[in-house]
């Protein structure tokens, strides 16, 4: 059963936001230097994205800590975007450090997606979904989302937060 006062907040949401797409990748990031067009999961958030929302800026950089804070602060910055999605960096191998680096930037943090993330993804992979650290927050009146690298993780976390991504802006910015 839908909340009326969920309804109402939702209609009056943005129909449309700024955003911008991080992916965090060592493999990807030398992709792109060699001009080679390997990354799936950044261009299926962008493509997703700009079929209702406007994307001002799309980047892929390698796994680093201080690349990933600096890129943030720069399209936050310059930008102005309400929205930036990240994809990559999320596992738990050495290389990964998104969730580490996020974590304490946030002023909120949106428990929720990360937990209808793992929610939907057990039902789909069954145990091996411990190891998804998917989380959303925010930061500087911006709403940050970090998905997994997959396309397949990418695909879920957009059918979780793109209904939603109007509403949550309307929230932060009241």
């Amino acid at each position: 059963m839908k909340s009326k006062s969920m309804e109402t907040h939702k209609k009056n949401a943005p129909k449309s936001v700024k955003t911008a797409v991080i992916t965090l990748s060592d493999s990807k990031y030398k992709d792109f230097l060699e001009s080679k067009d390997t990354d799936i999961s950044g261009k299926l958030i962008k493509d997703a994205l700009e079929t209702k929302h406007n994307v001002a800026l799309y980047r892929v950089i390698p796994d680093d800590s201080k690349l990933l804070l600096a890129n943030i602060g720069d399209i936050i910055e310059k930008y102005d975007v309400d929205v930036i999605m990240t994809t990559g960096g999320t596992g738990i191998g050495v290389r990964d450090v998104t969730i580490e680096t996020l974590k304490p930037l946030f002023n909120k943090e949106l428990n929720g997606f990360g937990e209808i993330f793992r929610y939907e993804s057990y039902k789909e992979l069954g145990t091996g979904a411990i190891m998804s650290r998917a989380t959303a927050g925010v930061y500087k009146d911006t709403l940050i989302v970090a998905m997994p690298g997959s396309p397949n993780a990418v695909s879920l976390g957009l059918k979780i937060i793109l209904p939603e991504l109007g509403h949550l802006v309307k929230h932060i910015h009241e």
